[in-house]
């Protein structure tokens, strides 16, 4: 059998498993629920219907860290991590569309527009876009406490004082910090330092979403399957580059992407006001009135077509786009040299080598 074949037929019986743990787990929790009451059922929904979709990413990262350290094909213990990861992703995404003000996930309404949209069919009292911001952060922390509970269904390896266990938690840490770190550039971005713009975008994406997309899920398989320090730091070397490549693609996608493959409107992350490095180098490299311009319409919920062209018109000529693609290639380069130097065997590496590259030229 091929390497190809290997990995195809081995990665999908592991996403399968994920797929299968998360339905029992969340199945076993709904029963728990439902003798509550059944108005909760649409909070469980809710999870359920994120968890079921997705790339992945996190678990995969996870299942071949563990791999790569000489774990066991689809041992038990590495789906109930990859599952506790598709759990904390899934709460990281609701409490970000609620951040964000956006109202689509995988071309859907997010959680807390499909719970305001409740309120309304349902002709309840008082405001139905509060609401779907209260029901969505309690539907985002019941999620965060699934994750919890399902990472220490794993065992002594998860265990309090255990590797894989400070990873675990030092991941959720950075993602609230760096979540932070993204709403008060937001606000704040405008009045600071122009010249440290792409500096602080910079680290927003490191701590909001390439150490927990990529180099915390590798080092968590790593730490399950007890693996050496040096490979856990090999494992680093690829994984953060890896992930910052990630997340410069994704902001490149929130600008210029096509609304049918991203399920997000068009130009949705200027909406948002999102302070990415993408738009850090434009307002560093156009001119005064350009840059005047991007400042006075980032962030407006009601930002039409032609604004949107015309930020995109300033962020292609001014050379940030092109600046952007350049960060990408290079980060991208260091993670695929870092690979290389990975003491792994033919088909994890295989496995990491395809990943890497989905990740770094994905249109979606």
């Amino acid at each position: 059998m091929s390497v190809s074949e290997q990995l195809r037929i081995e990665q999908t019986a592991f996403v399968a498993a994920v797929a299968g743990e998360l339905t029992d787990f969340l199945t076993t929790r709904q029963s728990l629920m439902a003798a509550i009451s059944p108005d909760i059922d649409p909070i469980m929904g809710s999870i359920s219907n994120l968890v079921t979709g997705g790339k992945r990413l996190r678990a995969l990262m996870c299942y071949w860290g563990w791999r790569g350290a000489g774990g066991e094909p689809a041992a038990q213990e590495i789906v109930t991590a990859g599952s506790a990861l598709e759990l904390f992703q899934a709460a990281a995404l609701i409490h970000d569309d609620i951040i964000d003000r956006s109202d689509t996930r995988r071309g859907g309404p997010s959680v807390h527009r499909r719970f305001s949209q409740l309120h309304h069919a349902q002709g309840w009292a008082l405001d139905s876009e509060r609401f779907g911001h209260a029901a969505a952060i309690l539907t985002g922390d019941l999620c965060l406490s699934f994750s919890e509970e399902a990472f220490t269904d794993i065992g002594a390896q998860a265990a309090a004082g255990s590797r894989a266990r400070l990873i675990f938690n030092l991941m959720r840490a950075e993602v609230m910090a760096g979540q932070y770190l993204d709403i008060l550039e937001e606000v704040a971005g405008p009045v600071r330092d122009r010249a440290g713009a792409v500096t602080r975008a910079q680290s927003i994406i490191r701590f909001k979403s390439a150490k927990y997309s990529t180099e915390h899920p590798l080092a968590l398989g790593g730490a399950l399957a007890d693996a050496p320090d040096e490979l856990l730091r090999g494992y680093s070397a690829f994984a953060l580059p890896l992930g910052e490549a990630f997340q410069l693609r994704d902001d490149v996608l929130g600008v210029f992407g096509d609304p049918v493959t991203t399920g997000k409107p068009a130009g949705d992350d200027l909406r948002e006001g999102k302070r990415t490095v993408l738009i850090a180098l434009a307002l560093g490299q156009a001119s005064t009135a350009e840059s005047a311009f991007i400042d006075a319409k980032l962030g407006s919920p009601d930002l039409g077509h032609a604004d949107v062209a015309e930020i995109r018109r300033i962020i292609e000529e001014s050379g940030a786009l092109q600046a952007t693609e350049v960060l990408i290639n290079e980060f991208g380069a260091a993670a695929y040299d870092a690979l290389e130097q990975l003491p792994l065997e033919e088909l994890p590496k295989t496995a990491l080598r395809k990943l890497a590259e989905a990740t770094v030229s994905r249109a979606s």
